[in-house]
């Protein structure tokens, strides 16, 4: 996994987040899509199934896999925050998730689908717009930034 690869110039950039409340529970979707020229395109979805935190991650991608297709996209560097996600989808040695193994490999599909598509991990305080979007498609609020531990140093 690697941190922040910057994409090539003719690259879309997609930040994704999904949430599950509680979790699992009802999954909400949010996506950040940045064209070449800067444009910025949102989604932020509800979906009517119940699920888990992983698996309203990998509808999120889904979605915005399916968005940027409609858009006629064939180049794309993904950012999720979720390094399960990442992993699974990226590390082909990496032992699956039973249970959403289908979901993955429509995801896996989907992503081979495009020319050149790339998914990267970034800390969870890189994705936060992605993350503010699922949030508000269930009507909840933004997540607070932690705080700095205030641990005393000896």
């Amino acid at each position: 996994m690697t941190d922040l690869a910057l994409p090539a110039p003719d690259h879309w950039t997609v930040y994704f987040d999904g949430s599950a409340v509680p979790n699992p529970g009802r999954m909400g979707l949010g996506v950040v899509m940045t064209d070449p020229g800067g444009q910025h395109h949102t989604l932020s979805q509800a979906t009517h199934a119940i699920g888990c935190n992983n698996e309203a991650e990998l509808r999120a991608l889904m979605a915005a896999l399916e968005a940027l297709k409609l858009r006629g996209v064939n180049k794309l560097c993904a950012y999720s925050d979720n390094s399960v996600l990442v992993v699974q989808l990226t590390d082909a040695r990496s032992k699956p998730i039973t249970r959403l193994a289908a979901l993955f490999d429509e995801a896996r599909a989907l992503l081979s689908s495009f020319e050149q598509a790339q998914l990267l991990w970034v800390p969870r305080h890189r994705n936060l717009e992605a993350d503010a979007l699922a949030r508000a498609a269930m009507g909840l609020p933004t997540k607070p930034l932690a705080k700095p531990s205030k641990r005393k140093r000896r």
